[in-house]
């Protein structure tokens, strides 16, 4: 790679964050408010995907849990990617398949948000998990790419990154995360006028 082809790829990435942001502003914004409300109302996020999925099912749930920019009250958000006893449980006795879904049944309730991010849209254990979260009453928001696949159809809200390539998806599904924790923190604990 030498500097213009990075500087293309960098371009590449920025050109579709915002074209997603300006075609998606207002589904992000009831993504996030539907987070806060769900939040404010005593519930929690379950957060799953795979690979660099569940990489950022993580970062959401930190995000949340600790801090993202201002320091406030603890969110109650869980990744079900990180409890290795449980995943290799589920996958060896079970199937890979259920992995989310088996962690949904015990956790999940009516009040809570499910978060699935799959960016191509048809991973079966995310596919899964939004199943049992809507078998519990729970909203089911979708972290997708390409046309969405599967996904797209399973849950309440998607969003979907129309994007061929898994890299640059997954760039818009990082910026996602902290634009919910915007959201989220500017919902729940607005600063008073005039506040820095």
């Amino acid at each position: 790679m030498n500097r213009e082809s990075l500087l293309q790829v960098v371009a590449d990435g920025a050109a579709l964050s915002e074209k997603f942001f300006s075609a998606s502003a207002d589904a992000v914004l009831d993504a996030g408010r539907l987070m806060a409300e769900s939040l404010r109302g005593g519930g929690k996020l379950l957060i799953f995907g795979n690979g660099g999925s569940a990489a950022d099912a993580q970062h959401f749930a930190a995000e949340l849990v600790n801090r993202y920019r201002e320091d406030r009250p603890a969110l109650a958000a869980i990744a079900l990617t990180t409890d290795s006893s449980i995943l290799t449980s589920i996958a060896n006795d079970s199937d890979f398949a259920h992995l989310f879904s088996r962690q949904v049944e015990a956790l999940g309730a009516p009040g809570d948000v499910a978060v699935a991010i799959s960016t191509s849209g048809t991973s079966a254990n995310v596919l899964e998990g939004v199943a049992a979260a809507r078998k519990r009453n729970l909203k089911t928001v979708g972290l997708s790419g390409r046309d969405g696949g599967p996904l797209a159809e399973a849950v309440d809200l998607c969003l979907t990154v129309p994007h061929p390539l898994t890299a640059r998806i997954q760039e818009v599904h990082a910026m996602l995360v902290h634009v919910f924790c915007e959201i989220i923190e500017a919902t729940l604990y607005p600063k008073a006028p005039g506040a820095s």
